[in-house]
């Protein structure tokens, strides 16, 4: 069985914080500071454990935050080249982005420039937040500038680090309430040359589309017009949530609009299922209509919970064009493995094909331990 991710914060990476700390600082108290993270790390969970090492960082450090905010930047290692497969690796500099959210605020410049290197090497995303906050106009000034860096991360950072529902973070309410501050610097990020950067714009619009439907919608129809192929992915990625919603607006920009005269039937589903395991899920779509539609298909599984009542989740099957009369076979694999984000139960779980957000029964599984 793998190990529980907060096991990253352990004895060895504080070992590894301090030699790196000691290393841009002579007079950082390496020892001392050995003693403190350690103590009392094994009782905390991930967040919990990065937050004990940043307030040792802090004990540790130079009272003067400019000083010690210096020492913490030239204690960092190389900025990173790639945008993806880092693993947990990268999560070596979280006691660092939390240092900088909570000690730095005072200190608006120095801080800016620490998240602008920290984001080379981790992420910023959640720090910079804080800084939203407290300086609402420097700050969204500070990345309109950063969205046309040289660096990918930081460009990302603009995004990212905006979007209104991050996970793990808490929400940014004035940009829900009004999100038009963010959709200027997105503006700026749309034909970014990196999928990276394009991919965090489009989930910041998802976040958008959450409190206003009709805005992601508005922005949507705008960007789709003399757009690239790499828009167009954009686009399509942002909608994805309210696709799953069946929200019509948000179908039609795609062309779908509701179906007329389509019909579903599971050609693969088996009656039984075990926990831990798989079941693929295969079904026709045919168009008994007179007329082509185009059509978003998704598959919509009702898993059981924990206290007896089964909530659905969307999975995306495929969009399609079907001509009058046309059949076309579509499928999922449907996974019923324990994950620490998310856990299954066993009982009868329902399934429904969706096509342009209307729900058609595919049939039932019985899941069992």
């Amino acid at each position: 069985m793998a190990e529980p991710l907060k096991t990253f914060f352990d004895v060895r990476l504080v070992e590894r914080l301090a030699t790196a700390l000691h290393g841009a600082s002579r007079a950082f108290p390496r020892e001392s500071f050995l003693r403190d993270a350690s103590t009392g790390l094994d009782g905390h969970e991930l967040l919990g454990r990065a937050r004990h090492i940043s307030e040792a960082m802090h004990r540790a450090l130079p009272p003067d935050y400019p000083s010690a905010v210096d020492v913490l930047v030239r204690s960092l290692g190389p900025a990173l080249e790639r945008t993806e497969g880092w693993g947990m690796e990268v999560f070596f500099y979280l006691p660092h982005v939390l240092y900088v959210a909570t000690h730095g605020l005072e200190h608006f410049e120095e801080s800016l420039r620490a998240q602008h290197a920290l984001t080379q090497r981790f992420t910023a995303e959640f720090s910079i937040r804080a800084y939203l906050e407290r300086y609402p106009e420097k700050t969204l000034a500070r990345l309109r500038q950063w969205a046309t860096d040289p660096s990918v991360h930081v460009r990302r950072l603009v995004s990212e680090g905006t979007r209104p529902r991050l996970p793990w973070a808490p929400r940014l309410r004035a940009f829900q309430k009004d999100p038009r501050p963010v959709l200027a610097l997105l503006e700026l990020l749309k034909d970014d040359p990196e999928l990276y950067v394009r991919r965090s714009v489009a989930n910041n619009l998802n976040d958008i589309g959450k409190d206003h439907p009709e805005v992601l919608v508005q922005v949507a129809k705008a960007w789709l017009k003399d757009a690239t192929p790499e828009r167009e992915w954009l686009v399509r990625h942002a909608l994805r949530s309210a696709i799953k919603r069946g929200e019509p607006a948000a179908l039609e920009v795609l062309g779908a609009r509701k179906p007329s005269g389509i019909e579903v039937r599971a050609t693969t589903l088996p009656k039984r299922a075990s926990l831990g395991g798989a079941v693929d899920v295969r079904f026709e779509v045919a168009n008994r209509s007179r007329t082509s539609q185009s059509l978003v298909v998704d598959l919509a599984v009702h898993f059981q919970k924990a206290n007896g009542v089964a909530r659905p989740k969307v999975f995306k099957v495929k969009a399609l064009t079907l001509g009058p009369g046309q059949v076309e076979e579509v499928g999922k694999r449907v996974s019923f493995a324990q994950l620490t984000t998310r856990r299954h139960y066993p009982g009868p779980h329902r399934f429904e094909a969706v096509v342009n957000g209307q729900g058609m029964p595919l049939g039932e599984v019985d899941v069992r331990g």
